[in-house]
């Protein structure tokens, strides 16, 4: 399975997942997605938002990010904005 595999996951975000490192859907969960997305935030797109974030939570749980949970989605909104300060 290769990180094109996994919901949530198109040919953008698996460049920025290989550019900083992350070559495998093992990989990017053994990180999780938090840090992956503070690796890609800092080296790769400084811009990344909030929709990546949800994206990287829902590829590792194996859903479309469309479906997390209002306690994930509101968890990753925390970490997000804290990140902004």
């Amino acid at each position: 399975m290769s990180l094109l595999d996994m919901p949530n996951v198109g040919p953008v975000l698996a460049g920025n997942l290989n550019a900083v490192g992350i070559q495998t859907p093992e990989q990017l969960s053994e990180l999780g997605c938090k840090d992956a997305f503070v690796r890609i935030r800092e080296t790769v797109d400084p811009g990344a938002c909030l929709h990546m974030l949800y994206a990287l939570h829902g590829a590792i749980e194996g859903i479309p990010d469309g479906r997390l949970s209002d306690a994930a989605k509101e968890d990753l909104r925390r970490f997000y904005h804290n990140l902004q300060v």
